[in-house]
């Protein structure tokens, strides 16, 4: 038919496709050639029309950008969300042609977060595994510390004698979590608490201090021996003289392993510093007793921290605060004190306990009274028994 001459005669100036479609459809007996080629012209305006819009457009992006200078635009999320719906009817070569501010790329990966935020399901889902309960995290950090042999397996049926169900790799993780080595790495090193707890029972330490004393003759020095059970924190005064003699120290030596009430009884280690009137014979003497002297190293007081602390407390509670009159008078304020540090005064490194507690929980009521020794210098109150 003669009107088939439209089907090959395309407008080279046409950038859209669609039309060509449907004027083959109205290629038909029933529209005339001229309403087709009215038609024809038509489109092709429309379409130069078009293009000359995007391409102002255009223009005027780059415009805008050359006006940011250079600066990076910050778009928002809903001004992202307008873009990938606009850019994705397009397809990645139209993008490639118009898009300016954002890549191609970038349009449809915006595109693609928002449909795969529309079937994300994150918001519905539930809780998960929970967690392991903190009491329970703390028990198996506790049996880490406390037995440094102990692994995973081993503390978890620790835990499930005390009524706790977990697995080995969930005691693994709390080890983690908390900078805890697995029991190969625990295992090889003894912390001194460790070791110390495990002697407490078989080692005592002595140490020795000096009390000004004023007499008829004038200011004497005395010499004062204590002895501390390291376990216990009991304290007692071994001996008291002007001048520490080798038969003195004898003697001291004697009373402190007497096989009936001596101090040392029991006792594996003694601790000493190396003060020259610890003679040889006074270790010697000791050791044929059964009780081993670890003398420490010059100069370290702290390698006898707990018997130089009871020799602070003693000095700064009670002997720094009176003036002793005489040998009767200095040995009348140490046994006070003694009293009052074995029955009265609560001990931080016994979590406040009392050394010579009877075991009894504190009465909530009952009158409040006040024991007084070395003159009220030293203070205990109590309540009184009904």
């Amino acid at each position: 038919m003669k009107h088939d001459v439209l089907d090959v005669v395309p407008d080279p100036c046409c950038a859209l496709d669609w039309s060509r479609p449907k004027l083959l459809a109205m290629s038909s007996p029933a529209v005339p050639v001229a309403l087709q080629f009215l038609l024809f012209l038509f489109a092709g305006w429309a379409s130069r029309r078009q293009q000359a819009v995007i391409a102002y457009l255009l223009e005027e992006n780059k415009v805008l950008r050359e006006q940011l200078g250079g600066r990076r635009l910050r778009l928002t999320d809903r001004q992202r969300r307008r873009l990938a719906v606009k850019g994705s009817a397009l397809g990645r070569k139209a993008l490639s042609e118009i898009a300016g501010m954002v890549t191609p790329d970038t349009i449809l990966r915006w595109y693609r977060r928002l449909v795969a935020k529309k079937y994300d399901g994150s918001t519905k889902r539930g809780v998960g595994r929970p967690r392991v309960a903190v009491d329970i995290a703390e028990m198996v950090v506790r049996m880490a510390h406390e037995n440094p042999g102990w692994g995973y397996t081993r503390i978890r049926d620790g835990l499930h004698h005390l009524g706790h169900e977990i697995c080995r790799s969930t005691v693994k993780r709390i080890l983690l979590e908390h900078g805890l080595e697995p029991a190969p790495e625990r295992n090889r090193t003894t912390s001194w608490a460790s070791f110390l707890a495990a002697h407490w029972g078989a080692i005592a330490s002595a140490d020795f201090f000096t009390v000004e004393v004023l007499t008829l003759g004038g200011l004497v020095r005395y010499h004062v021996l204590v002895v501390m059970d390291l376990m216990t924190r009991r304290v007692e005064v071994a001996g008291i003289t002007c001048e520490p003699t080798g038969a003195w120290m004898m003697q001291v030596a004697r009373n402190l392993t007497d096989a009936e009430d001596g101090f040392l009884l029991g006792m594996r280690h003694l601790v000493l510093d190396r003060d020259p009137v610890f003679t040889a014979a006074f270790r010697k003497m000791l050791k044929d007793s059964g009780v081993k002297v670890l003398r420490l190293p010059a100069r370290s007081p702290n390698l006898n921290a707990f018997i130089e602390r009871f020799v602070l407390s003693i000095k700064c509670e009670c002997l720094d605060r009176i003036v002793p009159l005489g040998e009767a008078h200095l040995r009348w304020a140490l046994r006070e004190y003694v009293r009052h540090y074995h029955a009265e005064r609560p001990h931080q490194g016994l979590e406040g306990a009392l050394i010579a507690a009877d075991g009894r929980a504190a009465r909530p009521e009952g009158k409040v009274r006040c024991r007084e020794r070395v003159g009220g210098m030293l203070r205990f109150y109590y309540r009184e028994a009904a």
